[in-house]
């Protein structure tokens, strides 16, 4: 490593970069990354099918992109609000083992919400209280993500690129058969389908053969001799003493406020109303199709200021609410939408790989989790004033206001010194 976050952007981390004899893997394909590969791959494609499921499921049923953003900001609240959480559960016990229990909670919820679709009793209370369960679940999983990766792959960039790029495809395939399975069937089967997913997650995690943790500092006590609180308030101190880390999670709390938050049910109900179902799957294949592209192209450039390149293919992002709002025709649509998944997929495989280079292993798990909970606070918040927006401005003028500021983040993410200058890790 270069150097770490803290010199990079003045910090005064004490703590060093990562090391440690698990993450020397031979080769990226290694029966480790395999498994992780494919638990990830396959969830994915799970998650990529349940939007289309949710938002034609609840429209089928007589409910409103309002009830949609109530059903799915319960989720994002839980898994914000109780990320910090799993975070340090993660750094103190065994954060494969809250991954697999996170995903065995979710295949018994995907199954009743299969059952309630199969039976036609479905009511908002009942979603709503699947969400924030599933919330409770995800908040649990997610802290373990960002200490996986670095212990199983040999090149970080290269398995977030490879990963980023196999998730895309589940991306691109999963709406198209979501909207198919509805459209021949009911939700029901796909929330089958993706009960299933989960549970070939949690049996490929289970299979992983990882070494002891040996992220921790040499001497540090072990964390069950220090306080849960202590804990939090260290994840606190060195998440905020990285400028570069702050920065950017301070204008994600913008950018999910007013675009990712409203994106989902205010354009989500827009094209099934307009389109159909089947369309609306076709632009979420779309937008995989741009992840994929994306994914590929980290996979073979490698910037010496990741989070500058990042930020400018960003820019790109702004087009899919742009083109939903201004109701292109449907090939326009997704050929936006392709340009923003391709922007979108890129920015995440450098930021996944700033993060896990940059952090040292023993609070990263805590500091992923302070990053996850600050670039979700504001989603439940988006998603819930998704409806209210739409009826108050019109759902064309929020999607358009929505482009627009994703374009002032971008410049913002450029205009931050620590941002656009900080160093990719030694390769």
């Amino acid at each position: 490593m270069t150097e770490t976050a803290g010199g990079a952007d003045g910090g005064t981390s004490t703590l060093s970069p990562r090391s440690g004899p698990d993450r020397m893997v031979p080769g990226l394909w290694n029966p480790n990354f395999r498994l992780y590969f494919t638990a990830r791959t396959v969830a994915t494609l799970g998650d990529a099918m349940l939007p289309v499921a949710q938002v034609a499921g609840m429209i089928q049923m007589g409910f409103g992109p309002g009830d949609i953003g109530l059903a799915v900001g319960s989720f994002m609240a839980f898994f914000g609000g109780l990320v910090i959480f799993g975070g340090v559960f993660a750094d103190r016990f065994n954060a494969r083992a809250l991954m697999i229990g996170a995903d065995l909670v979710r295949v018994a919820t995907q199954s009743a919400v299969a059952v309630m679709y199969a039976t036609g009793q479905v009511t908002l209370w009942q979603l709503c209280l699947v969400g924030a369960v599933n919330g409770t679940a995800a908040a649990m999983f997610q802290p373990g993500v960002a200490s996986t990766v670095p212990r199983v792959a040999a090149d970080v960039q290269q398995g977030n690129g490879v990963l980023r790029t196999a998730e895309a495809l589940m991306t691109l395939g999963g709406p198209a058969v979501a909207g198919l399975m509805v459209g021949l069937s009911s939700p029901a089967g796909v929330f089958c389908v993706h009960a299933a997913t989960y549970a070939v997650s949690a049996l490929c995690l289970g299979t992983l053969r990882l070494a002891p943790p040996a992220d921790a500092e040499p001497g540090k006590a072990a964390a069950g001799r220090t306080s849960f609180r202590a804990d939090l308030a260290e994840g606190w101190r060195e998440f905020t003493a990285r400028t570069w880390l702050w920065s950017v999670i301070a204008l994600w709390m913008l950018l999910t406020l007013v675009v990712l938050g409203p994106l989902t049910p205010v354009a989500g109900a827009s094209l099934v109303s307009e389109h159909g179902a089947g369309a609306y799957g076709l632009v979420n294949s779309a937008l995989g199709a741009g992840g994929v592209l994306g994914g590929l192209v980290a996979l073979r450039l490698r910037p010496r200021k990741p989070l500058r390149a990042g930020a400018l293919a960003l820019v790109g992002y702004a087009l899919f609410p742009v083109a939903v709002g201004t109701h292109l025709p449907l090939w326009a649509v997704c050929g936006c939408v392709l340009v923003a998944g391709t922007g979108w997929a890129f920015w995440g495989v450098m930021w996944a790989t700033s993060v896990q280079t940059q952090i040292p292993p023993d609070i990263l798990n805590r500091i992923h989790s302070y990053e996850v909970a600050g670039s979700m606070a504001m989603f439940p918040v988006g998603q819930a004033l998704a409806g209210p927006g739409a009826s108050l401005l019109g759902s064309d003028a929020l999607l358009l206001g929505s482009g627009c500021v994703a374009l002032l983040v971008c410049a913002a993410l450029l205009a931050v010194p620590a941002v656009r200058g900080l160093a990719r890790a030694a390769d």
